[in-house]
């Protein structure tokens, strides 16, 4: 490294700082809420390679520092002072945008007429027009149905906002104003972020910066490198399925297997499903893209917190993530809910490096990120479209510790939206905002509890989205004999004569007087639950977290008018111990798997992408429909026999090998 090690702290720190200042100047200047409460957006500072030196901690999206800014400033060619690019497409920015709500804009930073520097940020804004208000539905087929694609362009030409492009964003947004005020809330991060790199470099000079922001990534790397070599060497996999693809019932595998070594880790995702015709794709460009590596962020991070936050962190990553899979679509792919898919790689990628280190990971957080939002008539013939909760679920309990209870930064660290903004801003009364009991997985440590929110729509004709839902089939696992937690569920109208439970939505049609219920998921526990101290489950019940009724059946703790019962809860548990420990999975994961195998998945994948594209979901379709006829109707939530099984496994070895034996050509 060319910096001294004092020298490269105290630029490390002040870079560090900017990025923050960019954040805080973002969040306060922010028109919608997504901005000003829930803080979906981020910024950085980027070298002239377009890769991340300096990224804040604590304040935005904290996962998006693997992000790359180089094909999106290749993209427009030279840049002058006052040049702002903008773009939004995950294909041309080459996965630097990852859906098109998310508008992502980078500025040069010049020093005596040569560029030392980018500042970057992006913001989830409110609308870019498509099929539906937000314009992220999971059941858009392809990207042009998701709203305005932007290339990278100039949005500002030396200062100066080019009246071309402002005019295409007005004229395709149902809410061009609210955008607008939160493209220029950005535009007023890039310019303080401007302002102080400029005051950094007049003090220390603009060969000490640029030299202290390339040390700043190798010294990154480098203790990166040293957490990966205290994980055992050796190859570890792991598969785990999102519920289905939102538009049929068919669920959508991923695989991976991680390999460790020497300090570096290959990430393979191969086995994973073909790219699915709905918008749960990741477009991650088959690289090391922030999506599939943000676990390696999170264990690194745990296990030396003083790694700087930077692009080096994941210069000991590999990935192979084979081309028109589900976490490497090909264009036109639809991509607004990959955030969904990104989840549950988490969780794949948890599950794995959990065989690595049983003592460090946790079991599966709850799995889903919901953006519940409402688009109710303005009475102009328009609609208010806002995030009324970006809702969660738990934390997985780890060794020696509870899961955290409706909080999972796994993805995000996404904020709240304080009731009495959702009120003001939205025609909707909010009922009911807590923790749903009984919903984390059992476990010596319990799994973190999910959330409920249940508010009453004031407005006829108005629309509800729940962008993102998962886990309402195959619950969050638990790990070493802790149980998982409880799947979601959405109901219309809960309690009353027409309460209905529709699953997963598009868009929900609903007037005034309806109310609307989301339940999150729990997380999933660890360790057998009747090794947990009673006292902890009395606490539990207490808090509300538990009822009387699960302390009993869950962890053989018998509790009496609030009160421990000593004795009952000893002979109860006596009584359990004989019975076979909680499963992980839960049935419905294990009555999937028991029929499609994870080795003849893997085999069933390969012959896939051996196929043209266009024929590979029609493939696998046909070979499902041939076996399922075989299960139960409702299989697997509804339980099938061990004949059933038997012959459901019969028919799905003989489909699988029938594809792969078949030959490859563009009629299959």
């Amino acid at each position: 490294m060319k910096t001294d090690p004092v020298t490269l702290a105290i630029l490390g720190n002040k870079l560090a700082a900017i990025s923050e200042e960019m954040c805080l100047t973002l969040q306060r200047t922010g028109r919608t809420l997504y901005v000003k409460e829930t803080a979906d957006f981020a910024c950085a500072l980027a070298g002239p390679d377009g890769r991340f030196f300096a990224y804040p901690r604590s304040i935005g999206v904290s996962g998006f520092v693997g992000l790359e800014c180089g094909p999106t400033i290749a993209a427009v060619g030279p840049l002058e002072p006052g040049d702002v690019i903008l773009t939004n497409d995950p294909y041309r920015s080459e996965g630097l945008a990852t859906h098109l709500p998310d508008l992502h804009m980078i500025e040069p930073y010049f020093h005596e007429g040569r560029i030392v520097a980018y500042g970057w940020c992006f913001v989830h804004c409110s609308d870019v027009g498509g099929r539906v208000p937000s314009s992220i539905s999971p059941v858009n087929t392809e990207i042009f149905q998701e709203g305005l694609r932007i290339p990278p362009v100039k949005l500002m030409k030396r200062g100066e906002m080019s009246p071309e492009v402002r005019l295409f964003l007005e004229a395709n947004s149902r809410t061009p104003e609210a955008n607008l005020g939160d493209i220029r809330a950005m535009m007023a991060a890039l310019a303080a972020g401007r302002r102080r790199f400029e005051q950094t470099v007049m003090r220390h000079g603009a060969e000490a910066v640029s030299a202290a922001a390339s040390d700043l990534l190798a010294w990154a790397a480098e203790k990166a490198r040293a957490v990966l070599r205290q994980v055992p060497s050796g190859s570890y996999s792991f598969s785990d399925y999102l519920d289905d693809d939102a538009a049929g019932k068919l669920p959508v595998r991923i695989a991976l297997t991680a390999t460790f070594a020497d300090g570096e880790v290959h990430l393979d995702f191969t086995g994973t499903d073909p790219q699915v015709a709905t918008a749960m794709n990741i477009p991650s460009r088959g690289r090391p893209h922030a999506w599939l590596t943000l676990r390696v962020l999170a264990l690194v991070n745990t296990l030396d917190p003083s790694v700087p936050l930077n692009a080096g962190l994941l210069d000991p990553v590999r990935i192979t993530a084979p081309e028109g899979t589900l976490v490497n679509p090909q264009e036109p792919a639809a991509t607004g809910v990959r955030h969904a898919a990104a989840i549950r790689v988490n969780d794949v990628l948890n599950g794995a490096f959990g065989q690595a280190l049983p003592d460090i990971m946790p079991a599966a957080s709850s799995g889903t990120v919901i953006p519940v939002v409402v688009a109710e008539p303005d009475g102009k013939g328009g609609r208010r479209v806002q995030v009324v909760e970006p809702m969660i679920g738990g934390t997985g309990a780890r060794s020696g510790r509870d899961g955290v209870d409706g909080r999972d930064s796994g993805i995000s660290n996404l904020a709240n939206n304080p009731v009495e903004t959702v009120e003001a801003e939205l025609g909707v009364e909010i009922l009911r905002y807590a923790l749903r009991p009984d919903s984390g997985g059992a476990g010596q440590w319990r799994g973190g509890c999910g959330m409920e929110l249940t508010f009453r729509i004031l407005t006829d004709d108005t629309n509800v989205l729940g962008r993102g839902m998962e886990r309402l089939l195959f619950r969050p696992w638990g790990a070493h004999g802790g149980g998982p937690g409880l799947p979601g569920e959405l109901i219309v109208n809960r309690g009353k004569p027409d309460e209905r439970r529709p699953g997963k939505i598009d868009v929900l049609n609903v007037n005034a007087g309806d109310t609307i219920t989301f339940l999150t998921p729990g997380a999933g526990g660890r360790g057998d639950p009747l090794k947990r101290d009673p006292q902890a489950v009395l606490r539990d019940v207490r808090n509300g977290l538990v009822s009387e009724g699960a302390a009993a059946s869950a962890y053989g703790v018998v509790i009496r008018d609030n009160e421990l019962d000593a004795d009952a809860t000893s002979a109860r548990r006596a009584g359990e111990v004989a019975k076979s420990p909680a499963d992980g999975r839960g049935p419905e994961r294990n009555g999937w798997d028991a029929v499609f195998e994870p080795a003849l998945m893997d085999s069933l994948n390969l012959a896939l992408l051996a196929l043209p594209g266009t024929v590979r979901q029609r493939r696998r379709k046909e070979i499902f429909d041939a076996v399922l006829p075989a299960l139960p109707e409702g299989f697997p939530r509804v339980a099938a026999d061990a004949a059933e099984i038997g012959r459901a496994r019969a028919a799905f070895e003989h489909a699988v090998s029938g594809l792969a034996a078949s030959p490859v050509s563009k009629s299959a």
